[in-house]
């Protein structure tokens, strides 16, 4: 049965499944133009993590002779501040990084999540879940001591970055549940990929973070469907994105491989951190950038150039500084 997904443009992603292995699919990616994107939650304005993020992909996008997509992902409306989409909007048109089309926003895509989401289920990809959080973390922390008591070294054990899901409901609801959430079935074995930063990279999903939500029980669409079915949809063939998300991967392909879908290419870079040792994010009180005019637009350019590793160019005309960028990115990651 063939995946609801149609993505834009047309890609046959049946005769990705049909063909099957590594080489097919990515012999139709590479068979795309380049279209990237930036998809920030506009639960905040712009930060100067955000904006390295955003500088990234748009010198990338350029670099590729590509196009370059705005996606605001307002899947989950209690971290939604009000109007901060329109502000991070201004601030990236005042860096003069202007998007290609207009603004895909997720929550008027739900009908689309709903689609794969019932697609999974039919093929017997998805299961309901009645674990509370709690049980979740007590099942891992068990785990957990047993593979400490038999590591022959301690320091060989390896502990996952976050509480990974044991399946505990995989084979069906403990009696008197009912499912609260519902999860992806990983595949066992690792999901290798080149990163064009990183390099090459080793994932294990059953392992890392075990099969992992696709609607939340209070109904929210997780993160990890919205973006997989968004980039599929919008043809997406590259994604620059912060290392913070580079655990994600792997789930993600999984998750393209079971729609039929063909993988992206993907860029982790570096994250900007704050002078007590945190990541700059929103949730951590990090300021927006300031897009009064106060401040040229040059000045933050530079400070995300560096963050980057490039050279700051020496314009303060914003399309001037960023035509210099992309000829620097374009000599690093896309040379003729």
């Amino acid at each position: 049965m063939p995946s609801p997904l149609t993505p834009l443009p047309t890609v046959c992603f049946a005769g990705v499944r049909q063909h099957g292995g590594r080489e097919a699919r990515d012999t139709v990616r590479h068979a795309r133009p380049y279209v990237g994107r930036f998809a920030p939650s506009p639960s905040g304005p712009l930060h100067a993590g955000s904006v390295v993020a955003a500088l990234a992909s748009y010198l990338d996008a350029r670099a590729h002779d590509g196009t370059w997509l705005l996606r605001i992902e307002d899947i989950d409306p209690p971290r939604v501040e009000p109007d901060s989409d329109i502000r991070i909007r201004h601030q990236l048109q005042f860096l003069g990084l202007h998007w290609d089309a207009p603004p895909w926003y997720q929550s008027a895509r739900m009908d689309r999540y709903q689609a794969a989401f019932d697609w999974l289920k039919e093929q017997g990809h998805l299961y309901g879940c009645g674990c509370t959080r709690r049980e979740i973390t007590q099942a891992w922390q068990a785990r957990w001591q047993q593979i400490i008591q038999n590591s022959d070294n301690i320091r060989l054990a390896h502990m996952p970055e976050e509480t990974p899901y044991l399946g505990t409901c995989r084979h069906g609801l403990p009696p008197g549940r009912q499912a609260r959430a519902w999860r992806f079935r990983t595949t066992e074995g690792y999901v290798d990929f080149e990163d064009r930063w990183l390099g090459w990279q080793r994932q294990h999903p059953v392992q890392d973070c075990g099969d992992f939500v696709l609607r939340r029980a209070d109904g929210v669409w997780a993160y990890q469907l919205a973006v997989v079915v968004d980039d599929a949809e919008a043809g997406i063939t590259d994604i620059v994105r912060g290392a913070d998300l580079l655990s994600s991967t792997g789930r993600q392909m999984q998750l393209q491989q079971a729609l039929g879908m063909p993988h992206p290419r993907y860029l982790h870079l570096p994250l900007l951190m704050g002078e007590n040792g945190q990541k700059l994010s929103k949730q951590n009180g990090a300021p927006g950038i300031d897009d009064s005019g106060r401040i040229e637009p040059a000045v933050i350019l530079n400070a995300a150039a560096q963050a980057l590793g490039l050279r700051p160019p020496g314009s303060r005309d914003p399309q001037r500084w960023l035509h210099a960028a992309t000829e620097q990115w374009r000599a690093r990651f896309s040379p003729a």
